[in-house]
């Protein structure tokens, strides 16, 4: 019976040899939404041996026009996009070793998370081999940047992706070979001066042609192969039907902050906003202030459960815990959602005012 890879290990430059580099290969996503969907699927399908999938968010219906992996299911217990593409990728392909986060990615805990620390949801295997790739499925521009930092610091190729609207972008990042992400947009844009999924919206086909360019990339990486990619960054419109490849050679600069001058900045800082407004969601992410500069206690979700209980409605499952407070209205109408996880962290669905979350997480969950 021909192998599982059969279709792909016949193809020129992969065979035998090939597929046993990607089964040794461990590629870490960060961002399991419409992009970190696409690109798992083809990687879990391809043979990729570890992945390592990160994401701090919630699975909901307006993401199942794009996000691949979720199901009505999914969206229903409101899972941890992490989890949930696990289980998923795990049913795709058995043979293939899955590490989900249910995490936000900031420079306090970027290096642990990587590493494969004990703090993460699926305990690592003897034999998991350190990143080879890192894979860009977020939606902000912090972590973006951040990011970048890790690849250059760690000579780590960084495969970049973005979607908006009908608009998707692609390049490749092989740190010390092509321009890092600063070289070509030295500083992220100011807050609300660039579109988001929120006041765009998103275009499904769009999604998939970035997320296949990104997983091609990253298959060539992986196999040895990155010196046949071409140094361009790819830009479209698939509305309008317009499509370039902007020529980066020699776009390299010696005085680029990350890659020039050796300065991590993003990864310097000692954490990221201790409130976060989740894209396409009315919902505000609350990161405790007891997580500032050092490591974060990790939270007794059951007796957290046995200490909410009498204030509202609870759902306590091991990783996280749901919380409907009694008398909180939601802006619009309805009632307030709060989700926490073991690391402190909270999404309080029902409001866009980050005074409002941070004041609902003190009272009900401390300070």
């Amino acid at each position: 019976m021909p192998s599982r890879y059969h279709r792909q290990q016949i193809l020129p430059g992969i065979g035998p040899e090939g597929q046993a580099r990607l089964a040794a290969s461990h590629a870490v996503l960060i961002g399991m939404g419409a992009l970190g969907c696409a690109i798992a699927d083809h990687l879990a399908r391809a043979g990729v041996g570890t992945l390592t999938l990160i994401d701090r968010d919630l699975v909901e219906f307006t993401n199942l026009q794009r996000q691949i992996l979720y199901t009505e299911a999914d969206a229903s217990e409101g899972l941890p996009k992490a989890e949930a593409a696990r289980a998923r990728l795990a049913a795709i392909n058995s043979e293939i070793t899955i590490h989900a986060h249910i995490a936000d990615l900031t420079a306090t805990n970027a290096d642990a998370l990587l590493a494969g620390d004990a703090t993460k949801t699926d305990q690592r295997r003897a034999g998991d081999t350190p990143p080879s790739i890192l894979l860009d499925g977020t939606d902000n521009f912090e972590t973006r940047y951040l990011l970048n930092d890790i690849a250059v610091r760690d000579s780590i190729p960084l495969i970049y992706g973005g979607v908006v609207a009908t608009h998707g972008m692609q390049m490749t990042i092989r740190p010390g070979i092509t321009p890092c992400l600063r070289c070509l947009f030295e500083d992220p844009p100011a807050p609300g001066t660039q579109p988001t999924c929120d006041t765009a919206g998103v275009l499904g086909p769009v999604v998939a042609i970035v997320a296949a360019c990104q997983s091609a990339d990253a298959l060539r990486c992986l196999l040895g192969q990155g010196e046949k990619i071409p140094q361009t960054l790819l830009e479209f419109d698939l509305w309008a039907g317009q499509r370039r490849r902007i020529d980066l050679t020699g776009a390299q600069r010696d005085d680029c902050p990350c890659c020039g001058l050796g300065n991590y900045e993003f990864l310097a800082r000692e954490s990221a906003s201790d409130t976060l407004s989740l894209c396409g969601q009315n919902a505000v992410q609350v990161q405790p202030a007891a997580a500032v500069g050092g490591h974060r206690q990790q939270l007794d979700l059951e007796a957290l459960a046995r200490r909410l209980a009498p204030a509202g409605e609870v759902d306590s499952k091991p990783f996280m815990l749901r919380f409907l407070p009694r008398g909180e209205q939601a802006e619009g109408g309805g009632g307030m959602t709060l989700t926490i996880f073991r690391d402190g962290r909270a999404i309080v669905v029902g409001t866009t005012s980050p005074e409002r979350a941070r004041s609902i997480y003190s009272r009900y969950i401390g300070a």
